[in-house]
């Protein structure tokens, strides 16, 4: 690994990807070419870079997932070993320097469309606005994890020329890369109401496009749905909470100007048509599953909410240990390493069901889904004191989710697996009576407090390893829900951090900027939203 400097000449060698590397070799046998590349070609690059950090893809889910995000939101249980709350410094490397091969693609894409003329940029703004959306949206994930990154003038080797020291990227704060990203994707999503494409230029775009196939319609939704994270993020900073309110607002209700991901036939993913091409999720059964529990086995406190509420998604989600009994039982945290181990030798853990999720490769690569928007939307009728929108949305978000997951399963190709059966959809009395339940309904909940936490938990329940960057976002924003950690007495980091630390090459590398952020570079320190 390099500093940024130099990934970002790395990444400009698949700077002009299509969809397959195959063709990328074939059509640029020599990386002296790369300056022949083109908009269209260059914008499916900025997507192609980091598909496998979309998908499931088997190194990142491995390297870092595993054993960081998923743990620390206990989405998966782990065993109780000294060190387990001190992010491995592969996965976090392979996470930062994914980006920046990604960010680096993007400037490559912006010098070849400043290089044309008026007429050309004007028929090929589109490819602009869209791939600008995407790295934004991968920018808030890095951010979200670190803190402090460089962005503003990261990538820019070739744009400088190759000259190297100029090209050493500062640091820009947390919080001042969230006011451009709002900034900036509210100009797009006013931008993309008056854009046209002429014909030839409109199935290019389809062409290139894997994520959208070339519907403006969802890019819009794509663009304000991301603004409406990003607010909701932000909607407890105390200089941020006004924008937050308003725009918020001004979003919610103006559904024709900002329209956002309302259903799950909107939802924007990576969705998977063959697997026998670059856009798969065959690496997911790796990355999940091919280590024992560290990957997939199921936390306490998810399988318990799941068992005592009935919850319709559970046989979905997870399958029962083997020698389980038809039981779904997940690992205790506050249980000893022995406890665990022979728990789990035993037979006794539930896992995440193989047939939904680690073995099915068509599993979609998720960006925003529809149930995501309206637990969002849920927090912010809640905050603004809207209870019967709150509870709408919530239920609806509920019912979403379940119907998303029955999705997934519907996908699955996932044959040859012992032990268990593919499991059964849930139906819609099911969700019913489940959203009516003791532990769910939004009716017996009294406060807005307890109203608050039944959000945060759906959140959690839906997002489990699926999003788990966004997972860990809200359960560090909101402290909902509630969880128990074993401390590690033996290690300095005792419970699981606040956010990761900056990685090792960037900061021997690049160490005059990173003087800047020094002081805040430990796992103890809080992003500038996390503020409960």
């Amino acid at each position: 690994m390099k500093k940024i400097a130099i990934v970002a000449l790395a990444g400009l060698l698949l700077g002009t990807v299509s969809c397959k590397e195959s063709e990328f070799a074939e059509a640029y046998p020599d990386p002296a070419k790369i300056a022949e590349s083109t908009v269209e070609k260059q914008f499916t690059g900025v997507l192609y870079a980091n598909r496998e950090y979309v998908l499931p893809g088997y190194t990142h889910y491995f390297t870092t997932l595993r054993l960081s995000l998923n743990p620390y939101t206990q989405a998966i249980g782990r065993l109780n070993q000294s060190g387990l709350y001190v992010p491995g410094s592969a996965g976090v490397e392979n996470v930062w320097y994914n980006y920046y091969n990604m960010l680096a693609q993007y400037r490559e894409l912006q010098k070849i469309y400043a290089s044309r003329p008026a007429d050309q940029q004007a028929d090929r703004k589109i490819f602009m606005l869209a791939a600008a959306i995407y790295v934004y949206d991968q920018t808030q994930r890095l951010v979200d994890v670190h803190g402090a990154i460089p962005f503003s003038e990261a990538g820019m080797l070739s744009t400088n020329g190759g000259e190297y020291a100029s090209s050493l990227a500062k640091f820009d704060t947390a919080e001042g890369i969230y006011a451009f990203l709002l900034d900036d994707l509210k100009r797009i999503a006013t931008e993309l109401n008056g854009i046209t494409l002429n014909a030839g230029y409109q199935k290019s775009f389809q062409t290139q496009d894997f994520i959208n196939k070339g519907d403006i319609a969802a890019w819009k939704r794509y663009a304000n749905s991301l603004r409406l994270r990003l607010l909701n993020r932000v909607s407890d900073v105390e200089s941020m909470k006004t924008r937050s309110n308003t725009e918020i607002a001004e979003i919610l209700g103006n559904a024709t100007t900002y329209p956002i991901v309302e259903t799950n036939a909107q939802n924007i993913q990576i969705n998977v048509f063959d697997i026998n091409t670059d856009i798969n999720s065959k690496g997911f059964q790796g990355g999940l599953a091919s280590d024992g529990w560290y990957g997939n086995t199921a936390g306490k406190a998810m399988i318990d909410h799941m068992n005592t509420n009935k919850d319709p998604r559970l046989p979905i989600l997870f399958e029962p240990g083997l020698n389980a009994a038809g039981k779904f039982i997940g690992i205790d945290p506050l249980a000893t390493e022995a406890v665990q181990t022979a728990q789990y030798n035993a037979g006794q853990l539930a896992i995440y069901n193989r047939y939904t999720t680690s073995h099915n490769q068509f599993f979609p690569g998720v960006i925003i889904n529809a149930a995501q928007m309206n637990l969002i939307k849920a927090e912010y009728y809640l905050r603004t004191n809207n209870d019967a929108s709150a509870k709408t949305a919530y239920e609806t978000a509920i019912t979403q989710s379940v119907e998303f997951y029955n999705k997934i399963l519907s996908l699955t190709n996932a044959t040859g697996i012992t032990g268990s059966t593919i499991p059964t959809a849930a139906t819609p009395a099911s969700v019913a009576a489940y959203i009516a339940g003791d532990g769910v309904s939004w009716a017996k909940a009294t406060t807005n407090a307890q109203k608050l936490s039944l959000i945060a938990t759906q959140k959690w329940l839906h997002y489990n390893v699926v999003q788990p960057y966004e997972n860990w976002a809200d359960l560090r924003r909101l402290d909902l829900p509630v969880l128990s950690f074993q401390v590690d007495n033996a290690n300095n980091q005792t419970l699981p951090p606040v956010k990761w630390t900056i990685p090792g090459n960037e900061i021997t590398y690049n160490a005059v900027n990173y003087s800047a952020v020094k002081a805040a570079d430990n796992l103890k320190t809080k992003l500038f939203w996390d503020v409960k």
